[in-house]
């Protein structure tokens, strides 16, 4: 009987560490990139040096007015946000922590950044400010309702693009 409990015990310790690796156990460990900015894309895409190659990053869970897109005029506050971008991250340090979903049907990395030296979670200071609408596509949503909750507190206040361009 002893024996049976002993085996029992260990399946379920074996089986407890690979519900854990796997992701079932709570929220799975986020994977993270370190790199140095070396382009400023628009207010929400930044080229990133990471390991010797150039990625295309595009931040998670915002969507800043659009300034590049082919055969599409510059949209209002284009510009600003991406003046913004720029002196929030042009030639630092950041860290990309991915979520579910690492890269998205343009083949670009998908990542919530943090300003390196300070920590400054630039995704959420872009909302805050004002310079981006929200743009959630599952399963990448771990900041979904604090990115919908900035995005309402920055129209209440008038904030950037929610007084300057009239509403989409």
């Amino acid at each position: 009987m002893a024996r049976a409990v002993a085996l029992i015990a260990v399946v379920l310790a074996a089986v407890a560490v690979v519900w854990t690796a796997r992701g079932g156990g709570g929220e799975a460990p986020a994977r993270e990139l370190r790199g140095r900015v070396v382009r400023i894309t628009d207010g929400d895409t930044i080229r990133v040096a990471l390991a010797g190659r150039v990625e295309r990053v595009r931040y998670i869970g915002i969507d800043t007015p659009e300034e590049v897109r082919p055969d599409t005029p510059v949209q209002c506050y284009a510009r600003r946000a991406a003046a913004e971008n720029a002196r929030l991250v042009a030639g630092r340090e950041v860290r990309l922590v991915l979520d579910v979903e690492s890269r998205d049907r343009f083949g670009r990395l998908l990542a919530y950044v943090y300003r390196g030296g300070d920590g400054l979670f630039v995704n959420d200071a872009l909302m805050r400010g004002g310079f981006a609408r929200t743009l959630t596509i599952p399963p990448n949503v771990r900041y979904a309702e604090r990115f919908a909750a900035l995005a309402r507190q920055a129209r209440r206040a008038g904030r950037g693009l929610w007084s300057a361009c009239p509403p989409a």
